[in-house]
């Protein structure tokens, strides 16, 4: 896992493991998940897999669920 880094090619992760866990009614883009073995998270753009992934450590990926769930991103949603 030392060669996983931000902005690889999200291909390079392999195309086993990735899941929904958020998806849209527009046509199906969403973002996907991957649960690293030394326990980081990938993200990915469903449409675009051979994209960048951001790769957050375990820290990072809980605070910004805990925010989410807490209502910090709700502004995102506003018009």
């Amino acid at each position: 896992m030392d060669h996983v880094r931000n902005g690889m090619s999200a291909a390079d992760l392999g195309a086993h493991g990735w899941s929904k866990p958020w998806s849209d009614d527009a046509g199906g883009a969403c973002v996907e998940a991957m649960k690293l073995p030394d326990g980081r998270v990938a993200l990915r753009q469903s449409t675009d897999p051979g994209g960048p992934a951001l790769i957050y450590n375990r820290r990072e990926i809980e605070s910004f669920i805990q925010g989410t769930k807490a209502g910090a991103a709700d502004f995102l949603l506003q018009p």
